[in-house]
């Protein structure tokens, strides 16, 4: 059953490199009625696009790691991040285009075929942020070093890994990311149709 919100008032918080809204809203409950007014902060990121790299010929996964301003507090690993290639949509882009371009920018590779994994929400608790996942099939012969783009402060170190060690990765607590965790869960149950 469809559920209906009233959006009281909304006012921006903050309008930088990402932006801040505040809601007073109500929402129709399951029980019957409208709640009463609730306040809600809403970090919006804009919509992204992540891409699984894959050379099923290789079965090899390329990983790229970069520094995260999250995870600056860790204090078990380090705030450079085990990810794949992932970037934000840019006004008119399709989710193709970002891939195949982040891709290139980011790891240096060209993406033969893209499959859409899915789309879905990132913490939907206070961020209107969207992702669109992709595996994107690769040569991953001379994939590796150090790419990205200097003028968004990009320091990105590439490598490819067996598939087996990526998803040891993942076990080993190595990768400590929602988006490769669940690219490469993807890849464990999808890969042999590519091989």
């Amino acid at each position: 059953m469809k559920k209906d919100v009233k959006i009281l008032n909304k006012q921006a918080l903050y309008d930088g490199f990402f932006r801040m809204e505040k809601y007073h809203l109500q929402h129709e409950l399951f029980a019957g009625g409208w709640s009463g007014e609730i306040h809600r902060e809403l970090f919006e990121r804009g919509n992204c696009v992540a891409v699984v790299l894959y050379d099923p010929k290789r079965d090899e996964v390329v990983l790229i790691e970069q520094f995260r301003v999250g995870a600056i507090e860790n204090p078990i690993n380090t705030p450079w991040l085990i990810e794949i290639v992932a970037g934000i949509m840019e006004e008119g882009e399709s989710p193709e285009e970002v891939a195949k371009r982040e891709a290139f920018e980011e790891a240096g590779c060209e993406i033969s075929e893209l499959i859409k994994i899915n789309r879905f929400y990132l913490s939907p608790g206070g961020s209107s942020e969207q992702l669109t996942l992709f595996c994107g099939l690769i040569n991953s012969e001379n994939a590796g070093g150090i790419h990205g783009l200097a003028h968004e402060h990009e320091d990105i170190l590439v490598r490819t890994v067996p598939f087996s060690t990526a998803y040891e990765m993942i076990e080993n607590n190595e990768i400590d990311s929602a988006i490769p965790m669940v690219a490469i869960q993807w890849l464990a149950l999808n890969r042999q149709k590519f091989q």
